[in-house]
């Protein structure tokens, strides 16, 4: 089996939803509405582009994810999907679909390459903008994970988060002794102290959350 990940640019209003921000958008489709896996910002400006294309039902929120339950399924309400292509190829969609950065992220699984590129060069042939972002032959499946990714067990940190977390990683914060100071990598990323340890207890606790369960 081989799998890839496209990014389509041009991917509908659940993606414009995300562009300019740090949100990411997990979808779910249940055929009469979708299920909706918000996080990292941008709540209310989500919701406004949700609720003017499908509705919506109900909402559960806290300060960094928002679960939505649409009232109708983005699918019936736009001809911007991309299952046609997918009949057509013999290939299959992977869920959830994700929405970042104003675009449309689709991993796909077909039994033969060739599947994946004819797929590919369709919907480019048809105005798309699309970009591979990642391509691999799947040998094997966990049994409590199958076609289980990276990208599937860590969480979405903000442009912010990443980089607070990166650059104190980088300088041995995590080294035993500790090898730089909060101060320092504050100085580094050019913000305040606390501002600085708020970002990086607030990455660690995404990524501790996310990766204890598998321990």
């Amino acid at each position: 089996m081989y799998e890839a990940t496209f990014r389509i640019d041009d991917g509908g209003p659940y993606a414009t939803a995300t562009a300019g921000t740090d949100a990411r958008i997990e979808l779910w489709c249940n055929d009469h509405c979708d299920l909706l896996h918000v996080t990292d910002g941008a709540a209310e400006e989500v919701i406004e582009h949700v609720e003017a294309s499908v509705g919506v039902r109900d909402r559960l929120a806290n300060e960094n994810e928002l679960v939505v339950v649409t009232a109708a399924c983005l699918k019936d309400r736009t001809a911007d999907h991309v299952e046609r292509y997918l009949r057509a190829h013999g290939c299959l969609l992977l869920p959830p679909l994700r929405y970042a950065e104003g675009a449309k992220f689709c991993r796909l699984l077909a039994l033969d390459p060739s599947a994946l590129t004819a797929c590919y060069r369709d919907l480019v042939a048809d105005g798309y903008a699309v970009g591979v972002e990642t391509k691999r032959e799947v040998s094997a499946v966990a049994q409590d994970g199958p076609l289980l990714t990276l990208d599937d067990v860590l969480p979405a940190l903000t442009s912010r988060q990443r980089e607070v977390f990166a650059v104190a990683y980088e300088r041995g914060y995590y080294r035993i002794p500790r090898e730089v100071s909060t101060a320092s990598i504050a100085d580094a990323v050019g913000v305040e102290r606390r501002t600085a340890e708020e970002h990086l207890r607030r990455a660690e606790n995404k990524l501790v959350g996310a990766l204890v369960p598998y321990l």
